[in-house]
């Protein structure tokens, strides 16, 4: 039995997209699980880094489940200094109690949150993927084993739980992926599935992503909160990962392609637009705060945009300056070539066909897929 808890899942936690309700009450919300270990103990952190004020989470439990969240197994209640519920002050984060609670590799679980009260829905972010998504459900359906159809919807949106812990059956490690919306999206989950099909692998997937975040900016605004939050405010919150040793950092084309100028867009001015040396700067930041906690560093290169809204060439230069560094810099353990893996051969500032999403932005499924197969193999060889 390995004695050290290792980080099972995570995200982000970053400011929601703000909407004229901002506020949940009498809600359940249920997120299916699919763990790349075994263990018998378990422990979450809920975490409200980005509210104003305090939010109460009445009722917790965890329960084996199918991936759609029907509970299979019997719920137990999660309970945090050996209470039903807990109080997240603003800004804080709260690890819960460790419960007994036999995982296996591939067999989903699902974590259920029940507010009772008129809950600030600020801390959050969106994740997409294959192993991705969860419920809500009016009420309390904690300890429901299938939420009632016509009081029940999809959500995206993974609120206040950021991480799950596990004691594995053996020694285990965790990889932090990092980065903006193109990690918020499927290559992580695409890395999970690989690794699940590998009965020896001894290896999570903790994704600390949120979409729009840019490394040198946020934006203090009510139009573009839900952008997240800067680099230097991010990183020393998310990079602490139980049984971490790797992070993958993606980060940076929101710099690059946000900057329009205030008479285009009044909260996106020209002096927001950042040189290859300050981007530089914001990587290094980074690497130098990952190996004060022992992680080995790889950098993946930006993907392409041509095509995209903001397109102009002098973005591409940028992008493709801050890549070439990226290839060849000593400074970290090695590069993962995203760029090379999904761009058009022919025409290196487009995606290949089949690559691209739509948006000439994000990549589509398939480069996805191609994306996670070469982080494992660019990390597999060193």
């Amino acid at each position: 039995m390995n004695s050290s808890w290792v980080a099972l899942w995570g995200n982000a936690i970053s400011i929601t997209h703000r909407r004229p309700e901002n506020y949940a009450k009498d809600l359940t919300l249920r997120y299916p699980i699919t763990p790349l270990l075994s263990g018998d103990q378990i422990r979450i952190t809920l975490d409200n880094f980005c509210g104003t004020e305090p939010v109460t989470i009445h009722h917790i439990t965890i329960a084996l489940s199918d991936s759609l969240g029907n509970l299979t197994g019997s719920p137990a209640t999660i309970t945090f200094m050996g209470k039903e519920q807990v109080t997240l002050l603003a800004g804080s984060d709260s690890v819960s109690d460790p419960i007994p609670f036999a995982v296996t590799k591939g067999d989903t679980f699902s974590i259920s949150l029940y507010l009772g009260d008129y809950t600030q829905m600020r801390s959050g972010v969106i994740i997409t993927g294959p192993l991705s998504g969860g419920s809500f459900s009016i009420g309390d359906q904690a300890m429901a084993p299938t939420l009632p159809l016509k009081e029940t919807n999809k959500t995206d949106c993974y609120y206040f739980l950021s991480t799950i812990d596990i004691l594995p059956t053996h020694s285990a490690r965790s990889v932090i992926c990092y980065g903006d919306s193109i990690t918020a999206q499927s290559w992580p989950d695409y890395m999970m599935q690989e690794l699940l099909q590998k009965h020896e692998s001894d290896t999570t997937v903790i994704r600390r992503a949120a979409s729009g975040t840019r490394i040198l900016r946020q934006y203090d605004n009510i139009v573009y909160d839900s952008y997240g939050l800067k680099g230097t405010v991010r990183f020393p919150h998310e990079s602490h990962v139980c049984g971490a040793d790797t992070i993958i950092i993606q980060q940076g084309i929101n710099d690059i392609i946000h900057p329009v100028g205030t008479k285009v867009n009044r909260f996106r001015p020209w002096s927001d637009l950042p040189s290859v040396e300050d981007l530089i700067a914001g990587l290094t930041y980074y690497i130098e705060e990952s190996k004060k906690l022992g992680l080995h560093v790889y950098l993946g290169t930006l993907l392409p945009i041509l095509g995209w809204r903001t397109y102009a060439p002098f973005r591409d230069e940028l992008r493709n300056q801050l890549n070439d560094w990226m290839r060849t810099t000593s400074l970290v353990d090695g590069c993962i070539d995203f760029d090379l893996a999904v761009r058009d051969s022919k025409n290196p500032a487009a995606f290949a066909a089949g690559f691209d999403s739509g948006d000439h932005l994000h990549p589509s499924e398939q480069a996805y897929q191609v994306m996670a197969l070469e982080a494992l193999r660019v990390l597999s060889s060193d």
